[in-house]
């Protein structure tokens, strides 16, 4: 089993079903302190250095406020440009610095392996909220938590599931992390629909197959979502292109709507999606109109992010059983358990 509590969580191969488990487990219990329910001041003077070198909004802001929910308070880095590496200055020597500035540390970096590289000076744990075009845990782990959730309403469970992976899996971190984790379970079948230019990697692939799981392999999307219990979409990601004209070559080559979901997919299909989609009309990998339909889980996928991070924070800072210890009531009207 994984031993967190002062941990680096740097990739998905960290993990077992064991950790998994756990880590879900205290996820679940998060959610009281996330619905503003109740609150929790566990981490009262505990600062969280988040360290972003390339574009974030949702990741970013999700790992933040994760953290101000356990009472800790937040130091945050945005842009290459602002930071000390566009002088020169090493991963090594800027983790060496800031890590001791902070008690933990949240980093994106646009170069694959980078946040290992930079875990390896810190003096605190490092969590990997993204590397290029490598690898997402945190992410992957939210989806997983997801599809369990949105599965065990149907009465179903990852073991023995579809899952149908669209658009660009060349470079999208998010598949390929999440891909790894369901190596762990069993009888699970994947549908890999992409252009032939942005398949998944072989090694993925040769992770999935060495698992015992079936791939089917295709870069057409009409008769191959009517078995998916998941139906997983990525947006084309135009910022790893070494050109702007050749990510267009891809943009809107895989699109779905109301209409199409009700022709080839299974009425109870959950349709996920890591976020942010592409929305603009010449790409719209997922439309609007589907927005009101239940079996959209994107926007539970993000509050999912929410509760994953708050437990990674809460095990690999050691205060993962004092929550209820530091509770306090909320003394503000919130919605927040309306939705």
């Amino acid at each position: 089993m994984t031993q967190f509590k002062g941990s680096h969580i740097l990739s998905v191969n960290q993990f077992n079903l064991d950790s998994i488990h756990t880590i879900f487990n205290v996820a679940e219990r998060m959610a009281p302190y996330a619905l503003r329910e109740k609150r929790t001041r566990v981490l009262d003077g505990a600062i969280l250095g988040n360290l972003f070198f390339e574009p974030s909004t949702r990741t970013r802001v999700s790992f933040g406020c994760a953290f101000n929910l356990l009472g800790g308070r937040v130091a945050e880095t945005v842009g290459m440009a602002s930071s000390s590496l566009s002088k020169g200055e090493s991963l090594y020597d800027t983790a060496r610095v800031l890590s001791t500035y902070s008690d933990v540390i949240a980093m994106r970096h646009p170069d694959a392996y980078s946040v290992r590289e930079f875990a390896e000076g810190s003096r605190v744990p490092v969590i990997n909220g993204g590397d290029g075009p490598n690898e997402h845990p945190t992410q992957a782990l939210l989806d997983l938590f997801t599809i369990q959730k949105e599965l065990s309403h149907a009465g179903m469970s990852i073991d023995g599931m579809h899952i149908a992976m669209v658009g660009d899996l060349k470079f999208g971190r998010t598949v390929h992390s999440l891909s790894r984790l369901l190596c762990l379970y069993k009888n699970v079948s994947f549908t890999l629909i992409s252009p032939k230019e942005l398949a998944m990697p072989d090694y993925v692939i040769a992770d999935i197959e060495n698992a015992g799981h079936k791939v089917t392999i295709t870069d057409q999307l009409e008769g191959n979502l009517d078995k998916a219990d998941i139906l997983y979409l990525t947006r084309i990601q135009e910022e790893r292109f070494p050109s702007q004209d050749e990510a267009n070559k891809y943009r809107g080559k895989f699109r779905l709507n109301r209409s199409i979901y009700t022709q080839h997919c299974k009425s109870n299909t959950v349709i996920m999606h890591p976020l942010p989609r592409d929305s603009r009309a010449q790409a719209n990998e997922l439309d609007n109109d589907l927005n009101s339909h239940p079996n959209l889980a994107i926007f539970r996928q993000a509050d999912n992010g929410l509760l994953i991070r708050m437990a990674l924070f809460a095990l690999t800072l050691g205060v993962d059983e004092q929550l209820e210890k530091y509770e306090c009531p909320v003394n503000w009207y919130s919605r927040k358990a309306d939705f």
